[in-house]
């Protein structure tokens, strides 16, 4: 069993990120769709969905919306927000998605980069390709390589409730490795997290690859213009060639 396979089904991944700030990624969230234009029941997935917040959200947009993420239990949370044109689903981003064409696919919040192999790395691209209309997007926000490893906190607390959360993050090769290390019900834990540090010109290239066209690229959650030095995020948008 991979990594992310074992820690995003635990209940303690969650808590430990539950502070994430949803107002701003709904706010990303609709700077973005309004960007691309994109009309009312346009279908777009929403790949590597987590818990579903930005696939409800991009529903109350008006968007006829397909969740998919690996984690078992997520998907069985998000079941409760379904209706007719919201749907979830268990699916490894890895494999040929069963769908409809679509009109954009979305994977946001750096949930990408997991695979060792790099042959997986682009299976992903080549599964979004295949699965959208031509003319379709492909949004894959993604950190900023260059800021990160200039930017590396290496030991950290964090406190969610009664536990503590010791994380020690180092980068090891072309990865960054998150240790985190906790106790809770009188256990104590370990799991890890592993994310690929890709460059900006390796994404393009899979891109390419695959038969998409770049776009645009923003360094942050309000759109701002993309610089290699002091952005925090890097936000690819790529289309299918009509």
């Amino acid at each position: 069993m991979e990594w992310f396979e074992s820690w995003f089904d635990t209940p303690y991944y969650h808590l430990l990120y539950s502070n994430r700030d949803y107002t701003e990624a709904e706010n990303f969230i609709t700077k973005l769709t309004e960007h691309l234009q994109l009309p009312p029941s346009s279908k777009i997935i929403d790949l590597a969905c987590g818990k579903g917040r930005h696939s409800v959200f991009l529903n109350k947009l008006g968007y006829d919306v397909l969740g998919l993420d690996l984690s078992r239990q997520s998907i069985e949370f998000d079941k409760q927000f379904e209706t007719q044109t919201l749907i979830f689903n268990v699916h490894d981003m890895r494999n040929p998605i069963d769908a409809d064409p679509m009109d954009a696919v979305f994977n946001l919040f750096t949930s990408f980069g997991y695979f060792d192999n790099e042959s997986d790395d682009k299976k992903v691209f080549e599964s979004v390709y295949n699965v959208l209309k031509p003319g379709g997007y492909f949004v894959l926000d993604y950190l900023n390589e260059e800021y990160v490893r200039k930017n590396l906190i290496p030991e950290t607390t964090i406190t969610r409730g009664d536990i503590d959360f010791k994380i020690l993050k180092k980068i090891e090769g072309r990865h960054i490795v998150k240790d985190i290390r906790f106790e809770a019900d009188g256990k104590p834990f370990h799991f890890f997290e592993k994310v690929k540090l890709h460059t900006l010109e390796a994404i393009n290239s899979y891109a390419a690859d695959c038969g998409f066209e770049k776009v645009n690229i923003w360094g942050d959650y309000q759109l701002n213009e993309f610089d290699r030095e002091v952005s925090t995020r890097c936000i690819n948008l790529f289309k299918k060639k009509a």
